[in-house]
């Protein structure tokens, strides 16, 4: 009798773990479902292209809508996210909708905690997992550097600059050792300070349009050299 209710509490347990988990949607599954689904499978002869990311990403189409237009780039940024979160969606925002390459932008919210402490390690083995789930599925990925931040404005106790040199050197290395291509936005828009630039961010952390007409060079590049392995 012991043993069948202990059963039933823990059968009880678990399915309103379940239940809540799939209320809250963690990894953020629900935002771009229908987007995915009307946006259907690439054209004959269409390249296309994710851009796969937290805020930095999110924010990119909205302030330079140009830079998407008449492209098959496809955001996927989804603002406040962590790379395990990324990493959950991952197939559904980026391997079902069959891109000839995506770009990987992780790294910002992890170091300053949005969804608990993470060591960079961590931080390192879910882009290096996302980057193994495109080349497992035809995928050329692009590593992309983590922005410089002095501060987050959101968690200003946080150390932000010595961690996002360290990461960055991680993610490059993986990269070179892998032969994955990186792209080094850190180095174009960092500041004497090791912050991001004043005339390329009115935070600190985010882009502006100008900030982004800084990227848009390098990530151009770096997408044309993956479409070249093709």
């Amino acid at each position: 009798m012991k043993k069948f209710k202990f059963i039933v509490a823990a059968s009880a347990f678990l399915f309103g773990l379940g239940q809540s988990s799939q209320s809250q949607d963690w990894p953020g599954l629900k935002r771009f479902h229908d987007d995915n689904i009307k946006l259907g499978e690439p054209a004959p002869g269409e390249k296309r292209v994710v851009f796969m990311g937290n805020s930095i990403t999110d924010f990119w189409e909205k302030l330079s809508p140009e830079f998407f237009k008449n492209r098959p780039y496809i955001d996927r940024g989804y603002s406040g996210q962590t790379s395990p979160q990324m990493l959950l969606r991952f197939r559904a925002d980026v391997i079902k909708l069959k891109p000839a390459v995506v770009l990987i932008l992780a790294g910002t919210n992890d170091i300053a905690g949005n969804t608990g402490p993470s060591t960079l390690e961590m931080i390192e083995d879910n882009i290096i997992s996302m980057a193994e789930l495109a080349k497992a599925n035809h995928i050329e990925p692009i590593l992309c550097s983590v922005l410089p931040a002095a501060k987050f404005p959101w968690k200003p106790e946080v150390e932000s600059i010595g961690k996002i040199i360290a990461l960055n050197k991680m993610i490059k290395s993986y990269a070179d050792k892998t032969g994955l291509i990186y792209v080094d936005y850190y180095s174009a828009m960092v500041d004497d300070h090791q912050g991001l630039k004043a005339e390329y961010s009115k935070d600190g952390v985010h882009p502006t349009a100008e900030g982004y007409k800084a990227m848009e060079p390098l990530a151009e590049a770096a997408i044309a050299k993956a479409l070249s392995r093709k």
